[in-house]
C-alpha cells in the first residue's frame, strides 16, 4: 500500500511539472462544490491520479475555482500561477485525510484554499448528535500538519453553507442541518484566526444574497448545495477579494 501511494504521488508530481511553470502553487481541496468534474470526472469520486490531466479544456471543472484560477492567470500571466483542483465529489473532512499526501503535499502549495463541511453533516443527520469539537480538532490537524511542512504556505479557509431551496426545501430536518452547518462555519472562521489565515465566509455570503435580493434561494443554490452559474461567480468574486496575491 505504502509502494502504491508513493508512485502515484510520483505520478502526479511528474504530471505538474510537465503541464506548468514555476510560479506559485494554488491548490483548492473540498467536496462537489470545489471538484465541478475537474479532469473530466463525470461527477465522480474519481481519485486524482484517475483523472485527465492532459485536457486543459477541462483541467479545471466548472465550479468557482475555474473562474478563480482564470482570473489570476489571465490577469498576471508573468506571475506564471499553478492552479491545481483537487475538490473530490461527495468527500468529508475525514477522507480528505486519505489525499493529503497526494493532494495537498505532493503539490507543496505556496496557498491552500480549503471548502468542506456539507457531507459531514448530511452523513451526521442520521445521527443525533454532531460532534462539531471532534470535526474541528480533526480540520486543526490538518492545518498543523500542513503549516509543519510548509512553513510559508499562505491558507485561505472556507466556510460551507445551506440554503433552504430545491430537495432540500421538502425535508423535515432542514433546520438541524442548517444549523450544523452554521456550526461549522463557526469553526472554520476560529480556525481562520487561529492559524492567521484568510477567511473566506461562503456561509454569509449566500446569506446575505438571499436577504438583498428578490429571487428564490434556488437562483443561487439550485438544490439547497451546490451553487448555480450565478453562485460560483459571487463565490469567485469573494475569493478574489480576500485572496492575498496580485491580480
Amino acid at each position: 500500500m505504502k509502494f502504491r501511494r508513493l508512485f502515484f504521488t510520483v505520478i502526479l508530481l511528474l504530471l505538474a511539472s510537465v503541464s506548468y511553470g514555476g510560479g506559485l502553487r494554488l491548490v483548492w481541496i473540498g467536496d462537489s462544490i470545489t471538484d465541478g468534474g475537474w479532469g473530466r470526472s463525470g461527477g465522480t469520486m474519481a481519485p486524482s491520479e484517475e483523472r485527465n490531466h492532459k485536457d486543459l479544456n477541462h483541467l479545471y471543472g466548472h465550479s468557482y475555482m475555474l473562474l478563480c484560477a482564470s482570473e489570476l492567470q489571465s490577469r498576471r500571466p508573468e506571475c506564471d500561477y499553478q492552479c491545481f483542483n483537487r475538490g473530490i465529489s461527495g468527500y468529508t473532512l475525514a477522507e480528505l485525510e486519505t489525499r493529503w499526501e497526494q493532494d495537498v503535499e505532493a503539490l507543496r502549495p505556496d496557498l491552500l484554499t480549503i471548502l468542506v463541511g456539507t457531507n459531514d453533516v448530511d452523513r451526521s443527520l442520521k445521527a443525533a448528535n454532531f460532534d462539531i469539537a471532534a470535526w474541528e480538532n480533526r480540520y486543526r490537524a490538518y492545518l498543523k500538519r500542513t503549516r509543519e511542512a510548509f512553513p510559508a504556505v499562505r491558507l485561505m479557509l472556507c466556510t460551507p453553507f445551506v440554503l433552504k431551496a430545491g430537495r432540500l426545501a421538502k425535508t423535515k430536518n432542514y433546520a438541524e442541518r442548517e444549523a450544523r452547518v452554521a456550526a461549522c462555519a463557526e469553526a472554520v472562521r476560529r480556525l481562520a484566526r487561529e492559524f492567521d489565515a484568510r477567511l473566506v465566509d461562503f456561509y454569509a455570503l449566500f446569506a446575505r444574497l438571499e436577504q438583498q435580493h428578490a429571487t428564490p434561494a434556488s437562483y443561487w443554490i439550485w438544490d439547497g448545495i451546490h451553487p448555480t452559474a450565478a453562485g460560483h461567480r459571487r463565490m469567485a468574486d469573494l475569493w478574489l477579494k480576500r485572496c492575498p496575491l496580485k491580480r
